[in-house]
């Protein structure tokens, strides 16, 4: 049988902690952001851990 691909989207978007949950960017990010406050882009800029209703859907999408 063939081995699974990694999906590419995927595997660009998110990261495998070492305790196994799953780390993803805040959207928000690209564009109008001298239109935002410092403190909410501050605030978005940081890496989020992904909610634990699509966890396994990521998961099987990253081969795990």
């Amino acid at each position: 049988m063939p081995k699974q691909k990694t999906h590419s989207g995927a595997k660009k978007r998110f990261k495998i902690t070492g305790t196994g949950k799953l780390k993803k960017q805040q959207a928000g990010m690209r564009h109008n952001l001298e239109h935002k406050s410092s403190r909410r882009t501050r605030r978005l800029n940081q890496d989020q851990i992904v909610s634990g209703n699509d966890v396994k859907a990521i998961k099987k999408l990253l081969g795990r």
